[in-house]
């Protein structure tokens, strides 16, 4: 057998273990950890047993070495059954990336390879003053002698509470600026750690809540980057492979309530008519309508996909693309939100009742608000379009 055929069976057997752990744990718990509030925990455990919690870590590490196309897809075959695994599985593939982008060696094996590479991680950003300026924290972290101790209210944690390490934003202790800022990796069971409750209209199982950090202690073999280095690993490592993978899920969610969709209007019998729903024009319109949607996303998130692995091989900047980045988490996102309105709308009751399509129409409108928001987004869009400059830690800039 050729190398290349050695690769493709290789490469086909890493997918067959990635749609197993779907098939038989995402798609099975989906509806009653929506039901329940339960955090998808056996459905990580089964994609890290798969390889794919690793999906962008060296082997050598642990991982599979795979690419940002990988990432993205799994991403978007988990979304199509189960958003708030989607995410979870987002961010902690975020994490893991931000430390291969800006840790060293002994982080890697002790937060990635540790445990046989089942530890998940997780970011921990935003905080409440600054609401959807994820960015910006008025968070600062202080000193323990050469080591660092952490007192920050963050707003929302995917993950929060249940997370092996907390990749953390706060500014650098001292700062005297909004952009000094110094990022952590906090092990998730360190004292002083102290999550909230996480109750949502949708993505009810990602425990997107609040968290408190009481004088957490950091050894300072833990700070990654350099201190001050945050608006660098902001720009260049978080944004980047979060916003690939969160346009990604919606992808998944728009492409699951279009299949739930056309599988109930091609069963479901209207016996006074002797029709199927989707005998009626006006029914295919709108299922026709919602896949031109969903069709407009994958070319353009593989497009995205390769251009990140390219600047990574090439060790430039992914920021390069982060306009093009937020346009696709824009437009996913309104895609998955327009496509699960579509199917509410054709599914009629059996769609309103509790089910796929919708926990679909629900999770969708996380989308929308998760940052940077569709609002704040589509400013920096238009900002880039005219030649404005983007500024995001000073007044006038955003």
């Amino acid at each position: 057998m050729s190398k290349d055929n050695l690769a493709r069976v290789a490469q086909d057997d890493i997918y067959s273990r990635l749609d197993s752990a779907i098939e038989t744990t995402v798609k099975l718990h989906a509806e009653r950890n929506d039901l329940e509030g339960r955090f998808p925990r056996e459905n990580l455990q089964a994609l890290a047993a798969a390889g794919w919690t690793g999906v962008l870590n060296e082997l050598r590490f642990g991982g599979l070495g795979l690419s940002h196309g990988d990432f993205a897809e799994a991403a978007y075959r988990i979304g199509q059954h189960d958003a708030s695994t989607g995410l979870v599985y987002v961010m902690h593939v975020g994490a893991a990336q931000t430390i291969n982008l800006f840790g060293n060696d002994d982080q890697k094996e002790r937060w990635l390879k540790a445990k046989g590479g089942t530890l998940l991680g997780t970011y921990s950003t935003s905080e409440r003053a600054s609401g959807g300026h994820w960015w910006y924290n008025f968070s600062e972290a202080g000193r323990d002698g050469e080591n660092y101790v952490l007192n920050a209210e963050k707003s929302f944690t995917t993950s929060s509470g249940q997370a092996g390490f907390y990749v953390v934003q706060t500014r650098s202790p001292g700062a005297k600026d909004p952009t000094d800022i110094s990022f952590f990796i906090v092990d998730g069971k360190a004292a002083g750690i102290l999550p909230g409750r996480w109750d949502a209209l949708g993505v009810k199982g990602n425990h997107s809540g609040p968290i408190r950090y009481a004088g957490v202690k950091i050894p300072s073999r833990d700070r990654l980057g350099a201190e001050g280095q945050g608006k660098e690993i902001i720009y260049d490592g978080v944004s980047p492979v979060y916003l690939i993978g969160l346009g990604a899920v919606w992808e998944g969610v728009a492409r699951g309530a279009l299949n739930a969709a056309v599988a109930h209007t091609s069963s479901f019998v209207h016996k006074d008519k002797n029709k199927n729903l989707s005998d009626y024009q006006a029914i295919r319109q709108e299922l026709g309508a919602a896949k031109v949607l969903v069709e407009t996303l994958r070319p353009w998130r593989n497009e995205l996909a390769a251009k990140l692995d390219e600047l990574w091989r090439a060790g430039k900047p992914q920021s390069e693309i982060l306009i093009p980045l937020t346009e696709f988490k824009v437009h996913a996102a309104e895609v998955a939100n327009k496509v699960a309105a579509a199917a509410l709308t054709v599914t009629g009751g059996y769609g309103y009742r509790r089910g796929p399509i919708e926990r679909s129409f629900r999770d969708a409108r996380a989308a929308i608000a998760m940052g940077p928001s569709n609002v704040i987004a589509r400013d920096w869009i238009g900002k880039a379009l005219v030649g404005l400059p983007l500024e995001l830690f000073y007044e006038g800039g955003e």
